[in-house]
């Protein structure tokens, strides 16, 4: 992880912190809630914490731990996402109908393989010691990842349920006021992207390369849900000419006419978060937009997206803060100052395809599929959400979902030319 050492010790504590933030994450749910699968896109939570499982076994202990012993032989299918190379996996659109094991034995599995793995890593004479300590390092940030899964996945699976449950029982307070957007101004030139140093990246963040870019400004936050309102009120879901052919196509077979999980009641919206229903905040960040409508709104707003490229020559200028998951709030409040922020709140979707940058390495065996064989048809997001752990974020990390996808914490910065 970005703010991980590499050693050891260190890392057996990390191992546990993380694996332990999963158990923490799950203590609000009750037993019904960790099967469910409210769409195809979506994972049960019991799946995501025996896959999380499944990647150290397959991944570590199998190749690594002298005579290890599976779990469960069958685990090897049944939890494998997409891994072709490892055999591939059971049905995605069908993990919900994997009743057995039941969500005692998933965490039984969890204890089994912590046990396995804290045995290994404590085996500091072990031959392969290096690249166990990699191997590691790459599965915890896997769970990170999943970590954000498990709660969107939740929040949508909620959002099926007609009592809208709440995931967090305490009140939803944002007490951001309204803050006027700036602007950030570049000057033309060649610049820098892409991870350096020695700490953990995956390998789509590499290799450090030039771009040449021209003078272009980028906004000092997001877009709020009072100016994305206001393109509502102004017909901008009725406005053909704003939109992509695609992104219109789909507009009017799915009656789209505001953000994801938005309901209106009488003059005033509503909107489904982790705390049940809440009133739309107007400085709170708009969320659950699709790549379709962030640009749709850049051109009614007389703007654009910015290039992934942009994005991140002006977020290494600000240091990693912001409302990630530490603050505990888990909702979109916005920056609370005059300051400028590019973390946290929402993923801010780019112009830019999500695509290999120049001298990009795919790695062989099943390492290279976590990322590269994903560059296609998708469209990269930057700076982490309200959901995104703060030593998981940084300038270079390459989210990428489908253009139509609303259900992640996303949102919108708008860009414009010198």
């Amino acid at each position: 992880m970005n703010n991980m050492l590499h050693k050891t010790p260190s890392l057996l504590n990390d191992f546990s912190r993380v694996r332990n933030q999963t158990d923490i994450l799950c203590a609000p749910l009750e037993t019904e809630d960790y099967g469910v699968q409210s769409m195809p896109d979506a994972s049960p939570v019991k799946w995501h914490l025996a896959h999380t499982s499944w990647f150290f076994e397959e991944m570590i202990l199998k190749p690594f731990a002298k005579e290890y012993e599976a779990f469960d032989d069958a685990f090897s299918h049944l939890f494998n996402s997409y891994y072709e190379s490892l055999g591939g996996g059971f049905t995605r659109a069908e993990r919900g109908l994997i009743s057995r094991p039941t969500v005692k034995g998933v965490y039984d599995y969890r204890k089994y393989i912590n046990d396995a793995m804290s045995l290994l890593l404590s085996d500091h004479t072990h031959p392969e010691n290096e690249e166990i300590i990699q191997r590691t390092i790459l599965g915890l940030n896997h769970e990170q990842q999943h970590q954000e899964l498990l709660l969107t996945d939740i929040k949508h699976a909620f959002s099926k349920n007609p009592l809208k449950p709440a995931y967090k029982s305490t009140p939803l307070e944002i007490h951001v006021g309204d803050i006027k957007a700036g602007w950030l101004s570049f000057d033309e030139g060649i610049h820098e992207t892409g991870n350096e140093g020695s700490a953990f990246s995956y390998d789509n963040e590499h290799p450090r390369h030039k771009s040449y870019l021209t003078g272009f400004c980028i906004a000092t936050r997001p877009v709020s849900n009072a100016e994305f309102i206001s393109f509502i009120e102004d017909g901008g879901y009725e406005n053909a000419d704003l939109w992509l052919s695609d992104a219109w196509a789909l507009l009017k077979t799915e009656n789209w006419c505001h953000p994801f999980y938005w309901e209106k009641e009488d003059k005033d919206y509503q909107n489904m978060t982790l705390y049940g229903m809440q009133p739309v905040h107007p400085s709170a960040p708009v969320c659950h937009v699709s790549f379709y409508e962030a640009a749709a709104y850049a051109r009614w707003a007389g703007k654009r997206l910015p290039t992934e490229t942009e994005w991140e020559v002006a977020a290494q200028q600000t240091p990693v803060s912001g409302n990630l998951v530490d603050s505990g709030i888990l909702a979109p409040t916005g920056i609370p100052n005059d300051s400028h922020q590019f973390y946290g709140d929402v993923w801010e979707w780019t112009s830019s395809p999500y695509t290999e940058y120049p001298g990009y390495q795919r790695l062989s065996g099943p390492l290279g599929e976590y990322n590269g064989k994903f560059m296609s048809s998708q469209m990269v997001l930057r700076g982490g959400s309200c959901l995104t752990p703060k030593d998981h974020i940084r300038p270079s990390y390459r989210n990428f979902f489908p253009p139509h996808t609303r259900w992640q914490y996303s949102g919108i910065r708008l860009a414009e030319d010198l």
